[in-house]
């Protein structure tokens, strides 16, 4: 892996290299992966399964796929290949839901040029190279299909947001590019103020983020759209995560930190947990919507009244963190 990078030491956040570590605060660490979705279905529709799928004896045939075929340079570890039932009640089960779905992350990227293209050049042909793999279990075909997440996609976001502000906007008054950043599934401990609370603070994460340019707006609130809904093993509480949505001065800003931000998982120093959050631009105008304008002014006073820090300053929080019940975070 190549040389950790601090942050606040690069002029320009376009020549850091796609596989260095990126220190965005003293605790805090970007790290350079390629995460890929898996999902799998059986070869034929119309096969009725009368048992449940084994997931590790699933994971096992796709390991040893990867192995035999040399489709990595390496063997992939065992913990960096997840997959779980997507129905574990096959009578709900629908004739073109996958069996089983998880996902894939390559996290030791020195084998790759440092060079933007070649990462995204690699991981396409990783992605072709799996894509339609026929997998057998236990005398049963099933095929695998393979995508990249549309959070780790700069290039096709770029193309997304060019193509919105270009035919999708009627009124020539309203901004021709985008300037907010919608980041989801971030461990809300992450973003706390240490030794006083576990709860998102604005002052942390602004204090973080405007590190990649000068804020316009903040807005913290608590987020549980990561909860999986197939999954019912009760690892996820709801309030361990927050939804972050930060609006910049500068566009350059904005889409500098978006390019960083893409691609990479979020480690605290001391722990173990990877986060995989998710990150977009916001086209829905979060900031400029007037239903937020007004739930943001009723909290500014109570957000003020209850600062934990002294001289602490509100962002337009929506949603106050500190009416997050506290919850115990497993790492």
């Amino acid at each position: 892996m190549s040389m950790k990078m601090k942050l606040e030491e690069q002029e320009d956040l376009n020549l850091i290299p796609p596989t260095s570590p990126l220190e965005i605060d003293k605790d805090l660490t970007l790290l350079p992966r390629i995460k890929l979705n898996l999902t799998v279905h059986p070869s034929s529709p119309s096969l009725n399964l009368t048992s449940p799928i084994d997931e590790w004896k699933m994971k096992t045939a796709l390991l040893t796929f990867l192995q035999t075929s040399h489709t990595l340079p390496f063997p992939l570890p065992e913990e960096d290949l997840v997959f779980k039932r997507f129905n574990k009640d096959l009578k709900k089960r629908k004739r073109d839901d996958p069996v089983v779905y998880g996902t894939l992350h390559i996290w030791n990227l020195s084998f790759i040029t440092d060079k933007n293209e070649d990462v995204v050049k690699w991981r396409n042909r990783l992605v072709e190279k799996m894509n339609g793999v026929e997998l057998n279990l236990q005398g049963v075909k099933f095929r695998l299909d393979v995508v990249v997440p549309d959070c780790d996609d700069f290039d096709l976001m770029k193309k997304n947001w060019e193509e919105f502000y270009a035919f999708g906007k009627r009124n020539l008054n309203l901004r021709r590019e985008p300037d907010t950043i919608v980041m989801s599934g971030v461990p809300s401990r992450w973003f706390a103020e240490t030794r006083v609370s576990s709860k998102p603070s604005m002052l942390v994460t602004h204090t973080i983020f405007s590190k990649f340019g000068k804020i316009r707006n903040l807005n913290v609130a608590e987020d549980d759209s990561d909860k999986d809904a197939n999954d019912d093993s009760g690892d996820l509480v709801s309030g361990l995560y927050c939804k972050i949505v930060v609006q910049f001065e500068k566009y350059k800003d904005f889409h500098d930190a978006l390019g960083v931000l893409c691609g990479r998982s979020l480690q605290k120093q001391g722990s173990r947990l990877k986060a995989d959050y998710e990150v977009t631009w916001d086209k829905d105008e979060f900031f400029r919507n007037p239903r937020n304008q007004s739930q943001e002014k009723n909290n500014m006073a109570a957000d003020h009244y209850r600062s934990e820090a002294p001289r602490r300053q509100v962002y337009n929080s929506r949603h106050s963190p500190d009416k997050v019940r506290p919850r115990r975070f497993r790492e």
